[in-house]
Parts: structure tokens; C-alpha cells; sequence
């Protein structure tokens, strides 16, 4: 059986990862009656920073709309519906190409997880010319929600021009709101212009790691639950199989961090039915109820499994 975890860990994933991690985590509290909006940390990298500022705003994650829990709003209630507005925006300034090539797994090919390649992820990026395209209105969205650092959240971004990792909420760092974090953490490099946040720029967090799961405050009999959709990226392209073999490996290794501390983690990716229900393209906005519905049938499984 699944154990109550503490600190719940939602990695990048685009549309379609949102929509996966939100049916998992309404699947396993279904099933055994958690409440995940209690646990003691959150962390969230890209779209799993939105899913991350929903829960700690107090807001439970939707449920497929075959669900007949009453209490529990319906899966377009879901802040990813900002983000996908943000995106069909860029698509149509950007093209569809561009949609594909800069989603959150792209830059993961500049995800050299240590610091010395933050040289290396610094010159990328500061080469990149920055989009027009923005995402205030995911912004907004999330300030609406009221969700705000009690000290629970965190946040991950990336320093446009020094390639390294911020963590927003963390003692020490950059006074922003949530909203803010958000924004930054989900401004992907290829199409939407870096956050600005006390003079310095920010990026999508994927672009370090797509979970950053070794910032989670986890130590000693600490029950860590990591949800890394980025693993079941699917298609033959080079990008992309060096993006999958990229997020396998980094969650591996950060889950060794949390583990020498003593915390037990467990790692997350979609199954087979929810992989093939995500596609290779994880910003679609049509299977998302099918992706949402596979996710809270694994979430279900999951948390009933011996």
C-alpha cells in the first residue's frame, strides 16, 4: 500500500503532464482517503509549479468527469486551462514547429544537472532570442488562487543568464510571489520571454531538471512521492529520445540525493496506458480528458497495489 507522503514532487510535462499528474494524485486520494493538499512540501518544476500552487492554495485536483465525487471540481476548473490559452497563443505567432521543438522536454537537452553546466546552459540561453509571447495570464491566474509561500512551496526556474538553479520559496531566494514563480517556471525558453524578478530573468525550471526532485526538504523516515510525466515521451525523433533518456536518469540520480538523507521515495511515471493516451505531444489540448481519466485509473492502482 501506498504510504502518506510528505512531500509531493510534480515535474514538467506540458498540457498533457498537468492533466496526468492531476488524475494520478485524485486516483490515489480516492482510493485511500488522502488528502494531499495537507502534505508538508510541494515541490513543482514547469507545469507541475501550477498543479503544486493549486494544492497549496487549498484547491483539490479535478477528477475525470465519469467521477461522481460531488465535492470535487471538474477537470475545466484546472488552472492548466491558462496555460493552454498561453499556448495557442505563442502557437500562432510561433507555428506549430515551434510548438513541438520548445516545449518543456526540448530544453531538456539543456538539462546538464550540475553546476558546471551552468556555463554551458547560460550560453545556450542567452543566445536564444527572447519571445514576445508571455504568460501573464497564467500569472494572474495563479494570484487569483491565492496561493502564496507559507513555507510549504517551492518553485524551481532557471537564472537566464547564469544557467543556474533558482528555487523560489526556499530560504534565500529571490522575493517573488507565486504567480511569479509560476510564470518563470513554466517560461519555456523557446517560446515565451524570461520573468524578470529583482533584475534577473528566468526560464522554465525543466531546463535544469525535469523534476528537481534533489530540492525537496526531505530527510530521515521522509515519505517522498515524485510524479515525473516526462519519462513516457514517445516517438523516434533524436530530441526527443535524448529527453526521455534525460528525465529517467536525472530523477534516478536526485532520488539518490533524498535517499543517502533517508527518505523513502517513490518515482512515478505514467503507465503504459497513460503513455499512450499522452502522445508525443505533450501540449495537445484534445486528449487531455482521456490523459486525465488513464492518470486517475493509475492513481487508483497505485495506491491499492501490494
Amino acid at each position: 500500500m501506498l504510504s502518506p507522503p510528505d512531500v509531493l514532487v510534480l515535474g514538467g510535462g506540458g498540457v498533457l503532464g498537468e492533466a496526468w499528474m492531476t488524475g494520478v494524485l485524485a486516483g490515489i486520494e480516492d482510493a485511500t482517503g488522502f488528502d494531499l493538499r495537507r502534505c508538508e512540501s510541494f515541490v513543482g518544476t514547469s507545469a507541475g509549479s501550477i498543479l503544486a500552487a493549486h494544492l497549496v492554495a487549498g484547491n483539490a485536483p479535478g477528477r475525470p468527469p465519469a467521477t461522481t465525487t460531488a465535492e470535487i471540481d471538474a477537470p475545466t476548473s484546472q488552472p492548466a486551462g491558462a496555460l493552454q490559452a498561453a499556448l495557442l497563443g505563442a502557437v500562432r505567432h510561433a507555428g506549430a514547429w515551434a510548438l513541438g521543438a520548445g516545449s518543456p522536454f526540448a530544453s531538456l537537452a539543456l538539462g546538464i544537472t550540475s553546476p558546471g553546466g551552468a556555463v554551458m546552459r547560460a550560453a545556450v540561453l542567452r543566445r536564444l532570442p527572447p519571445p514576445r509571447d508571455t504568460l501573464d495570464d497564467l500569472r494572474e491566474h495563479v494570484e487569483r488562487s491565492g496561493a502564496r509561500f507559507d513555507g510549504r512551496l517551492r518553485v524551481v526556474a532557471v537564472d537566464r543568464h547564469s544557467g543556474r538553479r533558482i528555487v523560489f520559496g526556499r530560504p534565500g531566494a529571490p522575493d517573488a510571489t507565486v504567480g511569479e514563480a509560476v510564470q518563470a517556471s513554466c517560461a519555456v525558453p523557446w517560446l515565451f520571454a524570461p520573468v524578470r524578478i529583482e533584475g534577473r530573468e528566468y526560464v522554465d525550471g525543466g531546463v535544469w531538471s525535469p523534476t528537481n526532485l534533489d530540492t525537496a526538504p526531505a530527510g530521515r523516515d521522509t515519505h517522498v512521492l515524485c510524479l515525473n510525466p516526462a519519462v513516457s515521451i514517445t516517438g523516434s525523433h533524436t530530441l526527443r529520445e535524448v529527453a526521455r533518456d534525460l528525465a529517467r536518469s536525472a530523477a534516478s540520480l536526485e532520488s539518490l540525493v533524498l535517499r543517502r538523507r533517508g527518505a523513502a521515495v517513490r518515482l512515478v511515471a505514467p503507465s503504459m496506458e497513460s503513455a499512450a493516451a499522452m502522445g508525443s505531444d505533450f501540449m495537445s489540448r484534445e486528449p487531455r480528458v482521456r490523459v486525465l481519466a488513464a492518470g486517475y485509473r493509475q492513481g487508483v492502482a497505485l495506491a491499492t497495489e501490494r
